[in-house]
């Protein structure tokens, strides 16, 4: 009942706005055509943006092709044309959400979410067990 809770405020306060936009960069990428291997990433981070609680993301350490060299050519890649900036917008409404006790599971969240920003090839979302 408290992930619902957190979830429908989540997505009331902005959650919507943010997992849309994941969803339009993820469009986007797919029409550029280079920008394929990163597509589903992005539609990945938009699941998780709409629906954050009660959802974990896991960081593949196993040896796996996309998580291996190329995926980590792809993550510079990534890293270095967009993923610093979404990173940093999500710090820094991470740490306005902060201000306040009750903006402290959301900003935890938008921390997570920074961090997926910043390399997000090869990571997979799961529901917490």
């Amino acid at each position: 009942m408290i992930r619902l809770i957190l979830n429908l405020l989540w997505f009331f306060f902005g959650g919507w706005l943010s997992g849309l936009l994941w969803l339009l960069g993820g469009a986007l990428l797919a029409v550029t055509i280079v920008g394929l291997p990163w597509t589903f990433a992005a539609w990945r981070i938009a699941s998780y943006s709409f629906w954050p609680f009660g959802r974990e993301v896991v960081w593949q350490d196993q040896p796996n092709p996309v998580v291996g060299g190329v995926g980590v050519v792809l993550n510079i890649i990534w890293f270095l044309v967009a993923g610093w900036y979404i990173a940093l917008s999500h710090l820094l409404i991470a740490v306005a959400e902060f201000v306040s006790i009750i903006g402290i599971p959301f900003a935890l969240k938008d921390l997570e979410l920074a961090k997926l920003a910043l390399a997000p090839v090869g990571r997979t979302i799961r529901d917490k067990r």
